[in-house]
């Protein structure tokens, strides 16, 4: 086998999957490894998974204890003389053999039921028991459709101002953090460890720390109940000015130092060079940006006031119907509410690991 087919085939998926510590051999460590990956896989995406397929359930199927796995609803039958379609059963009669009835009505440890295939015969009372329903796996795709029908325009706004402050708040972090990074990475000047320290020691504070003074200072800029007063606090983030910093420092200085030969501006050095080759870092920092807005509750429960300016966070926990709390409904708008998360990191997934990768090389 010649270099380049090996090389092929270690990098194919099966042979990613299958890669063991010896070549050729099993390592009781390779088991470990596999079994910590497996159980990190079940930890993280059991439930969003379990959302997801929730999501797709009946109201009665949502109700049932235990719990199933799989989204089932029961089988219906039209019998003559009822209004309503009635509940299929299969019932274990006392010589053993089982009958497909349907439930009329339940009455404490007792059932009514009747033959769909002879309702001339009347009704029939067995134990509960001795009854199971019949079920089959079924997608309750019409969640979506009635969430779409019974939050009208409302739902369409709450999207596009989770969308607006995402997609502005991110560029604007991207902007500043890549200023600051530029400054700190590329100039020599008194105090650059010291700022670079000040900027890293604002981890330490917890938001709600900062969260009364950020209301106070939104509310004498008038942006109580504005996009804009959610927007504007969080546009610079310590954690991107660290990773851009990092990542710049990579960058040799000799490319500055030519531009700078060939008359360069600063801000076209910045511009047209540090950005495009900060491209990875610059990924890294907007996928966490984009997690941090779309998912921000506190800020936004604090600042926006009217209704019409929630994003979908605060509508998810606000919402109900008329008739109350519908968990099936609910379920439906919390994995809409994901998925542009998921579209958002499939797009920049292959620049993440090497992003992170590169922003602790000096």
């Amino acid at each position: 086998m010649t270099e380049a087919s090996m090389t092929k085939t270690d990098m194919s998926i099966s042979g990613f999957l299958t890669r063991r510590r010896r070549r050729g051999r099993f390592d009781w460590t390779d088991g470990l490894t596999y079994a910590y990956l497996l159980l990190g896989l079940v930890v993280m995406f059991a439930p969003v998974l379990w959302v997801v397929i929730s999501s797709l359930k009946t109201p009665a199927n949502l109700a049932e204890f235990p719990p199933t796995m799989l989204p089932y609803s029961s089988e219906t039958v039209t019998v003559e003389g009822f209004d309503q379609p009635l509940p299929l059963f299969d019932v274990v009669g006392e010589d053993g053999e089982t009958r497909r009835l349907a439930q009329i009505r339940r009455v404490g440890i007792q059932a009514q039921m009747i033959d769909p295939a002879d309702p001339e015969a009347g009704r029939i009372v067995v134990p509960v028991e001795t009854a199971t329903p019949v079920r089959r796996i079924y997608l309750a795709v019409e969640n979506y459709t009635n969430l779409l029908a019974s939050s009208g325009n409302d739902l369409w706004r709450y999207v596009f101002n989770s969308l607006f402050i995402t997609v502005v708040a991110t560029l604007i972090t991207l902007v500043m953090n890549s200023m600051a990074a530029f400054a700190l990475s590329k100039y020599r000047f008194r105090g650059s460890n010291v700022a670079l320290v000040s900027i890293l020691a604002t981890l330490m504070i917890p938001a709600t720390v900062v969260l009364v003074p950020t209301y106070m200072i939104v509310a004498q800029l008038g942006l109580v109940g504005n996009l804009w007063g959610v927007i504007l606090p969080t546009v610079a983030t310590p954690t991107g000015v660290f990773l851009l910093r990092q990542y710049m420092l990579t960058i040799p200085d000799e490319l500055v130092e030519a531009a700078r030969m060939d008359h360069a501006s600063e801000w076209r050095i910045f511009w047209k060079i540090i950005l495009p080759l900060s491209s990875p870092a610059l990924a890294v920092v907007a996928i966490f940006s984009i997690l941090s807005r779309w998912n921000d509750f506190l800020l936004p429960l604090v600042v926006l006031t009217r209704r019409e300016s929630y994003t979908l966070q605060l509508a998810l926990a606000s919402f109900q119907t008329e008739y109350g709390i519908r968990y099936e409904i609910l379920l439906a708008m919390t994995t809409l509410t994901a998925l542009p998360l998921a579209c958002a990191f499939i797009f920049l997934q292959r620049y993440i690991t090497s992003g992170i990768a590169s922003t602790g090389i000096k």
